[in-house]
C-alpha cells in the first residue's frame, strides 16, 4: 500500500501565519495542473507495484481548483496507478471556496474525505490570521458537506493565538463538537520565520501567548475531545473511533507516499525526495526535461531518528524490540539510557509491546524526541 500526495500552491490570500509553500499569482495555473499530470505520468514506474490507498491534495487551497480540473487530476491517477477501491481520497478546502453545489460536484467526482481549515470559530481571530471566511461560512460549509453526502469530515483548528483567553478557545473546541465531524487537528500556533506574524512578532505589534497557558489551553482540548468520543492518536489528531486519516498515518507508520508538485516530499523507504519551491523552477525542469528535484539517501541513523519522531507522536509509539532487531547496538543503548529517563520522570508509557507518551509528555514532546534522537555517534 501507498499514497500520493499532490501539492496545489495557489491560495486567493496569504494568511499571515502560514509557511507552506504557495502563490497567489494564478497566471500559471493551466501549466501547472499540466505539469502535475505529466510528474504523475512519469512517475507511475516508482509505485507499479503498489497499491494506492490514500490520495491527498493539499496546498495551498486545492479548493480554488475548478470541478473539471479535479476530475482530470483524478483521472490520471486512476490511469496511471493500481488505486484501492476504498482509497480514502481526500481534498483540502477553504470556506468561502465552497457551496452546497460545488460540495456536491467535489463528491461526485471522487472525493470521500473533506479536510476544513476552519482555524477558528472567532471573527475576530479570523480577521487577525487574514482568513477569507467568517465564521457562519465555516458553520454552513460543514452542513453542506454533510448533505452533499461526505460522511469523513476532518477541520483544522488553532490554538495558542496572541490574547486567546481559556473561555474562547472552549468556546471554538465545543462548536467544533456540536458539528458533528469525524476528525479535528488542532495545531498551537508557530511563528514561522517569513510570515507576516513572525514579522509583527518582532516588531513587538503581537505578543506570544504565555507557555503556560498555551499548554492549559492544549489540555482542556484533550479533556472536551475525549468526553465527546473523539480518539487522541497523534499530538494534534483527533478522531471519532475508525476516522484516523489513513493518509498522515502512512507518514507516521513509514509507508511509502509519492509527493507531486511543487515543494512535495516523496518517501519510498530508502531514500527521501523533495520537489524545488518554486513553479516556474518546477514547471522548467518537467518541460525540459530538466531536474526539478533533490534526494537522499537515508543513513541507519536517519531512519533511527524518523522512527523515533514518527513514532513518538502517535497512540502507536516506538517499540524497544523493534530497535532492537533494526538498528546497531550503539542505537538500542541510547534508546534504552533515555526511556529510562523519562520513565523515571513520568512522562512515557510502558508496555512489553510499545513505548508511548502520557499526557505529561505530550506537553513536552519536541523535548523528549530530541532527547531520543541521535544527533552525532552515540
Amino acid at each position: 500500500m501507498a499514497g500520493i500526495y499532490i501539492h496545489i500552491p495557489f491560495c486567493r490570500k496569504r494568511c499571515h501565519y502560514c509557511d507552506f509553500f504557495k502563490s497567489t499569482d494564478f497566471s500559471q495555473k493551466s501549466r501547472l495542473l499540466a505539469g502535475l499530470k505529466k510528474e504523475l505520468e512519469s512517475r507511475a514506474f516508482e509505485l507499479a507495484s503498489d497499491e494506492i490507498d490514500t490520495i491527498y491534495l493539499g496546498g495551498g487551497t486545492p479548493s480554488v481548483l475548478l470541478i473539471d480540473e479535479l476530475k482530470d487530476l483524478l483521472a490520471t491517477i486512476n490511469q496511471n496507478y493500481t488505486v484501492s477501491g476504498d482509497a480514502e481520497i481526500t481534498m483540502e478546502a477553504n470556506p468561502d471556496d465552497l457551496s452546497q453545489a460545488i460540495l456536491s460536484a467535489i463528491r461526485e467526482v471522487g472525493f470521500n474525505r473533506l479536510s476544513m481549515g476552519v482555524q477558528s470559530f472567532a471573527e475576530s481571530d479570523l480577521k487577525l490570521m487574514n482568513r477569507r471566511h467568517g465564521v457562519m461560512q465555516a458553520v454552513q460549509s460543514v452542513k453542506w458537506a454533510k448533505r452533499a453526502g461526505f460522511s469523513n469530515i476532518s477541520i483544522d483548528l488553532i490554538y495558542g493565538l496572541p490574547n486567546q483567553t481559556m473561555e474562547e478557545w472552549e468556546r471554538n473546541v465545543r462548536i467544533a463538537v456540536e458539528l458533528d465531524v469525524q476528525h479535528i487537528s488542532a495545531y498551537n500556533l508557530t511563528y514561522h520565520e517569513g510570515t507576516v506574524f513572525y514579522d509583527q512578532l518582532k516588531k513587538g505589534v503581537l505578543k506570544e501567548l504565555p507557555d503556560e497557558l498555551s499548554l492549559q489551553q492544549f489540555e482542556l482540548l484533550i479533556k472536551i475531545l475525549g468526553e465527546a468520543g473523539f480518539e487522541h492518536y497523534e499530538i494534534s489528531n483527533f478522531s471519532k473511533p475508525g476516522f484516523y486519516s489513513k493518509h498522515n498515518s502512512s507518514y507516521w507508520k513509514s509507508k511509502k507516499y509519492l509527493g507531486i508538485g511543487p515543494s512535495a516530499h516523496s518517501f519510498d523507504l530508502n531514500s527521501r525526495r523533495w520537489n524545488v519551491s518554486s513553479i516556474g523552477k518546477y514547471l522548467q525542469g518537467l518541460e525540459n526535461n530538466e531536474s526539478y528535484s533533490e534526494a537522499e539517501i537515508l543513513t541507519e541513523q536517519d531512519n533511527y531518528n524518523d522512527y523515533i519522531i514518527t513514532g513518538l507522536r502517535t497512540v502507536w509509539g516506538v517499540s524497544e524490540e523493534f530497535v532492537r532487531a533494526e538498528f546497531s547496538a550503539r542505537y538500542l543503548i541510547h534508546f534504552q539510557k533515555i526511556k529510562d529517563k523519562y520513565m523515571q520522570s513520568g512522562h512515557l508509557i510502558f508496555s512489553p509491546e510499545k513505548i508511548r507518551l502520557n499526557r505529561e509528555g505530550l506537553f513536552i514532546s519536541d523535548q523528549i524526541m530530541a532527547d531520543f534522537m541521535v544527533v552525532e555517534s552515540c
